[in-house]
């Protein structure tokens, strides 16, 4: 659950920032942003959050923190957890009462993406290139489904040729759509093994794999 709460925030944030609009379903006035296509049948830990903020107002006794503000907290402790590093969130966020399902459509990276074509999606929000690379640092935890990285590993070039036959063995050519790998070997750990692999051509997708190509190389 951790990486998919880093996830759900980071989401959340690309899309007007972080006011929490993708956990809002869908209503008359608008279209929730969980059915984008960065988001559908992938993001998850709404209830998660839900949770969290009902026990929060409990002890409280009253509304009192946003969900904005949980998910950013949420986060940061999943990431610390699980090994990672820790960082101060300011709180004060107010949560958002629309959402926005064509922006998330336009805005959400693509794990297609090369490097050009992520430098620029990150630099429309404001972030560089060490930005990026940081960013995509969080790829160390978690997993994806094979309909995303299936055209990497039957079609890359600059791919591991042993990774690749590892992951078309739960990944074919046809089905198998939502079966699971990790990003890399220590899906539940907050380590550098993601930007090793990056460096043996085992990035699991091509936005991964295309931060190879960084030059010169960050150093985090």
């Amino acid at each position: 659950m951790g990486a998919s709460l880093l996830r759900l925030h980071f989401h959340d944030c690309f899309v007007n920032g972080c006011d929490g609009s993708l956990l809002l379903d869908s209503t008359p006035a608008f279209e929730t942003e969980k059915n984008a296509r960065g988001n559908l049948n992938s993001v998850r830990g709404f209830e998660v959050v839900d949770q969290i903020k009902a026990e929060v107002d409990r002890a409280c006794g009253r509304p009192t923190v946003s969900c904005a503000d949980i998910l950013a907290v949420a986060a940061r402790d999943s990431v610390v957890a699980l090994g990672g590093p820790t960082w101060k969130v300011r709180l004060g966020r107010k949560d958002s009462t629309t959402a926005n399902r064509a922006l998330a459509d336009s805005v959400l990276p693509s794990a297609s993406m090369d490097l050009p074509a992520l430098i620029n999606n990150f630099k429309n929000q404001g972030l560089n290139q060490r930005d990026l690379v940081a960013l995509s640092g969080g790829h160390t935890l978690g997993l994806s489904q094979c309909s995303i990285f299936r055209n990497r590993i039957y079609n890359a070039t600059n791919i591991d040729p042993a990774f690749a036959k590892q992951r078309r063995a739960t990944c074919p050519r046809t089905g198998g759509n939502t079966n699971l790998a990790p990003f890399d070997s220590t899906p539940a750990k907050f380590d550098t093994a993601y930007f090793k692999n990056l460096v043996k051509q085992r990035g699991l997708l091509t936005s991964d794999q295309a931060l190879s190509m960084v030059d010169p190389p960050i150093n985090l």
